[in-house]
């Protein structure tokens, strides 16, 4: 099963917190790795399993997670030009990515859903994402990477911001 994925959409989450900031140059050209203590292969429904301990390795990209799935469209669905979706539950998920810059940018959450096709990233449940001492809160963080467009919210909680400004300088 060739796996084909951006996972540099995790570095441009940055751009909350940083005006020029962009991923590490580099990193979606670099092998993708994965490593965990069990995987599953479903050939009929397209879909890869990774639990225990999956770590997730792109360049400066790095996910930690208890659980992944990658689910491949089949044919018809290719012909609509859907693409791969990637779902991963933790307590929490976390991921890292260092930026040209050479700052690093933290989240998690207790599930991450990736749609390679809508480019659309989704934070789930105690999402966090974090750069230095500035970071966001909320329950649904959710990005549009095509619009660069975020939104947080905090489903009957507060969403919570901390920017840190002497932090926020891309030099």
């Amino acid at each position: 099963m060739k796996l084909k994925t951006n996972l540099t959409v995790l570095g441009l989450l940055t751009l909350l917190f940083s005006y020029s900031a962009v991923a590490l140059t580099g990193d979606s050209e670099q092998p993708i790795n994965i490593e965990s203590n069990n995987q599953s292969l479903d050939l009929t429904s397209n879909v890869v399993t990774f639990t225990d301990n999956v770590v997730i390795t792109q360049g400066s990209v790095k996910i930690n997670a208890d659980k992944v799935i990658i689910t491949r469209p089949n044919e018809k669905e290719k012909a609509n030009n859907k693409k791969e979706t990637v779902d991963a539950f933790g307590a929490p998920v976390k991921f890292q990515q260092q930026l040209d810059n050479g700052k690093m940018v933290y989240g998690n959450a207790n599930k991450v859903h990736y749609d390679l096709g809508k480019e659309f990233l989704t934070l789930i449940g105690n999402a966090q994402l974090k750069q230095e001492d500035s970071r966001i809160n909320g329950d649904l963080i959710t990005y549009d990477v095509k619009k660069q467009q975020l939104k947080a919210n905090g489903n009957g909680g507060r969403v919570k911001t901390v920017l840190i400004p002497n932090q926020l300088k891309t030099n």
